[in-house]
């Protein structure tokens, strides 16, 4: 699944960087994901790279709205980087 940013972040610019798939950029009030570009870094680490640097605990989750299996975020990390039409 997609992973979400909650209202705990505090824009501490750690996360942003950290994402290949430049997933996370800044919303209205503090960082967001794009679930669509989300991958929860499947095809690049073994962990989430956002959570892992968050200085927050319990501030980057499993998205409820965007429940994903390994396989088919597998399947976007492949069409974003592997599909020639992109």
């Amino acid at each position: 699944m997609a992973l979400l940013i909650t209202k705990r972040c505090i824009n501490c610019d750690m996360c942003e960087p950290e994402c290949p798939n430049q997933a996370i950029t800044m919303g209205a009030e503090f960082y967001q994901i794009d679930p669509n570009r989300c991958t929860e870094c499947v095809g690049h680490y073994d962990t989430p790279t956002c959570v892992n640097v968050c200085p927050i605990d319990n501030t980057i989750l499993p998205d409820p709205q965007r429940v994903e299996s390994n396989d088919k975020l597998w399947e976007k990390y492949v069409l974003m980087y592997h599909d020639p039409r992109l």
